[in-house]
C-alpha cells in the first residue's frame, strides 16, 4: 500500500478522538535540533467546532483486536485497514514538519496484536522522532490500556502530553459497550502517570537538569449520549478525575453513530452538541470557579438546563444568596456571580480600592452586566428590574439564550412603533413610562432589550425556597442501567 493511501485512511479515523491539546510543554530547542514546544500552545489553526487542526494527528494503525460497539475501528466493521511502520511514521511527521505543514505530533493507535505490542511501536516512534531526527516539537501519544508499566514510562519520557481515554462513564457502559476494556487497565496507568509527573516535579525542584516527565501533563475522553449516565454522574467523575489523578483536562465528546447496535441509541438525530457545551461550561465551574459538582446538579435534578448555563442555573436555584452588594463581596463570591469570571472578580476588588464601584465604573472591569445585574446591587441599588424572582430572570435569561442560539440579532421596533401598538384593553398611544413598566413585568425577551431597565434604591424583597427541578429541562430515561466509574 503507498504511503499516500496509509496516511489517508488513518487520518481519517483519528478523527473522532477530540482530546487533542497542545499547551503546558516547555520543551526547548537543542543544538543540532529541529522544534521546540511553547508553554503557551503551539497551535494557530482552528476549526469551526474549535478543534485544533495544525498537529498531525493520526492512528498508528487501525487495525483493532476489539469489538467495541461505539467504534468504528471495531474488529467487526468493513473498512479499509492500514498500519504504520515506526520508521515510516517518524519520516513522514519530520518531512510534514520540515515543509510547515504541522508543529507537533499526536499519535494514537488501535490495538493491532497486543497492547504491548502496540505500545512498544509508539515507544519505538518516539525514539526515532527524538534521538535520530532530535525532534524537540510538542508531542501527545496515547497510552494504550494494558500495556507493561515500563513501556508507559518510556513513553512519558519521550512525550509532551498523554493520555488515557476512559470513553464511557461508569464500568458497567464499559462491560455492555467495550466488553473486552477493563476498567483496572485504564485507571492503573492514569495512577503511573499521575505518580511519574508528581515525582518528577520534585526532582526538578533538588536538580534543574532532572529529565522531564509527561511536562504538559495528561488528559482523558469521555463520550457524551452513548449510555444513559446522568451529567450529574459524568461531572462527579471528572471531578474525581481531577483530584485523584491531577488531570490536565477531561474532554467531552458528543457521540456520533457510526456503527449500529441495539446496545446504543437509534441514529438518526444530530450528536448531542449543545449538551457537550453544557458540560464544557460545567467543568471549567469546577477547574476554575471551585464548584463542586455536587453543587452543580442533585439527584432529583440530574441533567444540565440545555438553555441556560450551569452557572446560572445554580444562581437561580439559591435565590437566597443573591442579589450579592458588588462592592462588598470577597473574591469567592464574586466568582459565584454570573457574568463575573476570575479576571473581572481581580478588577473589581482592585477598583474599590480607590472608591466604591458603580454600574457603569463596572463595565470597564470586564464584567458581563447583560447578565450580572439581575444578580448583583451597586451601592444599594438593583438593575435587574422589579425585583428578584428566579421564575422571571429564567424567564428573560432563556429568551436570550434561545434567540442567542438561532442567531437572532435584536428586533428591529423603534420607540414609536411600541408607542402605537394596540393592546387588548385599549388602543390609545400609551407613553414610554407606562409600557417599560407593562413589559418589565412580563417574562418576555422584549423586556431583556428594552435596556437599561429601571434601577431601584434598594435592594428586593428575600424570595420563596430555592427552585429546582422546575428549571431544568425534562430528560427521558437511558437505555440501560449504570453504576458508577468508582475511582
Amino acid at each position: 500500500m503507498q504511503l499516500s493511501e496509509k496516511l489517508n485512511i488513518l487520518a481519517e479515523s483519528a478523527k473522532y478522538d477530540v482530546s487533542c491539546s497542545s499547551s503546558g510543554s516547555r520543551r526547548k530547542n537543542t543544538p543540532g535540533g529541529i522544534g521546540n514546544a511553547a508553554a503557551a500552545g503551539i497551535c494557530h489553526s482552528w476549526s469551526d467546532d474549535g478543534r485544533c487542526i495544525s498537529l498531525l494527528k493520526i492512528l498508528m494503525t487501525n487495525d483493532c483486536l476489539y469489538d467495541c460497539a461505539y467504534c468504528v475501528n471495531r474488529r467487526s466493521n468493513d473498512i479499509p485497514r492500514a498500519s504504520f511502520t515506526p520508521r515510516e511514521l517518524a519520516d513522514l511527521t519530520i518531512a510534514f514538519y520540515l515543509r510547515n505543514y504541522i508543529e507537533g505530533l499526536f499519535l494514537s493507535a488501535a490495538i493491532r496484536h497486543s497492547p504491548d505490542k502496540t505500545m512498544e511501536d509508539m515507544v519505538e516512534m518516539l525514539r526515532l522522532l527524538r534521538e535520530e531526527h532530535r525532534f524537540n516539537g510538542y508531542i501527545h501519544v496515547k497510552a494504550i490500556p494494558g500495556a507493561d508499566p515500563l513501556l508507559i514510562a518510556q513513553a512519558g519520557r519521550l512525550a509532551d502530553r498523554m493520555s488515557v481515554n476512559i470513553e464511557l462513564p461508569s464500568e458497567r457502559s464499559l462491560h455492555l459497550l467495550a466488553p473486552q476494556k477493563k476498567r483496572e487497565n485504564i485507571l492503573l496507568p492514569m495512577g503511573q502517570i499521575c505518580q511519574g509527573i508528581l515525582q518528577r516535579r520534585e526532582e526538578k525542584r533538588r536538580y534543574r537538569q532532572a529529565s522531564d516527565f509527561v511536562p504538559a501533563g495528561q488528559s482523558t475522553q469521555l463520550m457524551i449520549g452513548a449510555s444513559p449516565e446522568t451529567d450529574r454522574q459524568i461531572l462527579r467523575l471528572s471531578q474525581g478525575l481531577y483530584r485523584k489523578f491531577q488531570m490536565k483536562r477531561v474532554y467531552y465528546s458528543a457521540y456520533m453513530a457510526v456503527n449500529t447496535s441495539s446496545l446504543l441509541p437509534v441514529p438518526g438525530g444530530p450528536p448531542p452538541m449543545l449538551r457537550e457545551h453544557r458540560l464544557y461550561q460545567a467543568d471549567w465551574l469546577l477547574r476554575f470557579y471551585h464548584f463542586d459538582a455536587e453543587e452543580l446538579l442533585q439527584d432529583e435534578a440530574p441533567q444540565l438546563d440545555l438553555l441556560l448555563d450551569p452557572k446560572c442555573m445554580w444562581a437561580l436555584r439559591n435565590p437566597e444568596i443573591f442579589p450579592i452588594e458588588i462592592n462588598r463581596a470577597d473574591y469567592q463570591a464574586l466568582l459565584r456571580i454570573p457574568g463575573i469570571g476570575p479576571t473581572s472578580a481581580r478588577r473589581i476588588i482592585s477598583s474599590r480600592r480607590y472608591g466604591p464601584l458603580t454600574f457603569d465604573s463596572l463595565k470597564r472591569t470586564g464584567a458581563v452586566l447583560k447578565r450580572a445585574r439581575y444578580f448583583i446591587t451597586c451601592q444599594g441599588k438593583y438593575a435587574g428590574g422589579r425585583d428578584f424572582d428566579p421564575r422571571r430572570i429564567h424567564g428573560l435569561l432563556t429568551a436570550e439564550e434561545t434567540f442567542a442560539q438561532q442567531g437572532y440579532q435584536g428586533i428591529q421596533l423603534s420607540l414609536e412603533d411600541l408607542l402605537h401598538q394596540e393592546t387588548p384593553a385599549t388602543t390609545e398611544k400609551k407613553s414610554p413610562s407606562v409600557i417599560l413598566s407593562r413589559f418589565n413585568d412580563l417574562p418576555s425577551v422584549t423586556s431583556a432589550i428594552l435596556s437599561p431597565l429601571p434601577v431601584t434604591d434598594s435592594p428586593p424583597p428575600a424570595s420563596g425556597p430555592a427552585l429546582k427541578s422546575p428549571l431544568m429541562l425534562p430528560v427521558k430515561g437511558g437505555l440501560l442501567s449504570h453504576e458508577g466509574f468508582s475511582l
